[in-house]
């Protein structure tokens, strides 16, 4: 049996589509709901799009975007279709308004008031890497492997970058111990460090500026003679190996464990009086009956800093009397004097 010819009007509502089925007869349909085809009915629907472009606004001679804008539309292949801009990394017609002439107003474009010229021009990185960048690197966590192994890889990579310039390294840290004093590294954590910066060529500022405990004060006091700093309120602290919890360890183990620890010490003393001038026995002294805490002034006549960071600290040390000038200005004589 046959049907008419099939019409769909509107499948869309901007293009109208019409398709007429070849080989259809236009009797008229049968009660049954089904219908037979011809023998020409494998043939190919044939499509008739009528396609009718939108209506363009009228172009303004005057407005350079939107010239711009037409001719790219143009010279495409297919009208509809988004020129691809040259830069993959850039969205379509965005590279448009590279130019800042391309404006549909005559408005001029003026620099901010309040540019800056180190603004970055793109959006910045992570802080860690914009204090690098600054050849910054910056202790502040205890000494575990995650963090020896970032300071080490930073200090040679500002070698890398430059030998000659100075890298300038800031503690905050409680060394290979925790605020509570429980262990959480070993003592070669700190060793490999203090070896880092004496194998690098460049010069190596260090700044505490807060705490710097164990291994930590040694490596504030490995950096370069004259440039080792220290905030107001920072505080130091010198103190012995402490070995971390035995469990079930056999006492053969124990005795090995405690041998390394008293040669770790004795290193670390060794290398604290190197750079603080004092003897190994006074370090020793120091130690002995417990953690030996310094603050900045403390830690500036035991040899561990050359230089507070207080603004303005050099003009009231030089206007304040000394304790003689004091005592004369006061009237109490010497002892000696009676």
């Amino acid at each position: 049996m046959a049907c008419g010819a099939v019409s769909f009007r509107f499948l869309s509502p901007r293009m109208p589509l019409a398709f007429v089925p070849s080989g259809l007869s236009s009797s008229r349909p049968s009660s049954s709901s089904s219908f037979s085809l011809s023998a020409d009915a494998a043939a190919p629907l044939k499509i008739r799009a009528a396609r009718t472009p939108p209506p363009m606004p009228p172009l303004n001679p005057r407005d350079p975007f939107l010239s711009k804008l037409a001719e790219a539309a143009a010279a495409a292949p297919d009208p509809l279709a988004l020129a691809s801009s040259g830069n993959r990394d850039m969205p379509p017609y965005l590279d448009l308004f590279a130019s800042p002439t391309l404006m549909a107003s005559p408005a001029q474009v003026e620099r901010s008031v309040s540019y800056n010229e180190h603004r970055p021009r793109r959006p910045p990185p992570d802080l860690p890497s914009l204090l690098l960048h600054g050849r910054i690197v910056y202790i502040g966590m205890p000494l575990v492997p995650v963090v020896t192994e970032l300071v080490i890889a930073q200090l040679l990579y500002l070698q890398w970058m430059d030998a000659k310039e100075p890298i300038f390294i800031y503690i905050n840290s409680t060394g290979t111990t925790r605020d509570d004093g429980e262990t959480v590294a070993l003592e070669t954590e700190g060793f490999a460090i203090y070896d880092a910066m004496k194998h690098v060529k460049n010069e190596i500022e260090t700044v505490a500026v807060g705490a710097a405990i164990g291994h930590a004060c040694l490596i504030l006091a490995a950096g370069k003679k004259g440039r080792r700093f220290a905030m107001p309120h920072a505080q130091t602290m010198i103190q012995q190996p402490r070995l971390p919890s035995t469990g079930l360890m056999q006492a053969s183990d124990v005795i090995i464990r405690a041998e390394e620890a008293l040669k770790n010490r004795d290193t670390f003393v060794k290398l604290l009086a190197r750079h603080t001038g004092n003897s190994v026995d006074t370090i020793k002294n120091a130690i002995h009956q417990g953690p030996y805490y310094m603050d900045t002034i403390q830690a500036k006549e035991f040899g561990v800093i050359d230089k507070i960071l207080w603004r303005g600290q050099e003009k009231i040390m030089a206007d304040a009397l000394s304790p003689d000038e004091w005592d004369q200005r006061a009237g109490v004589k010497p002892v000696d004097a009676f």
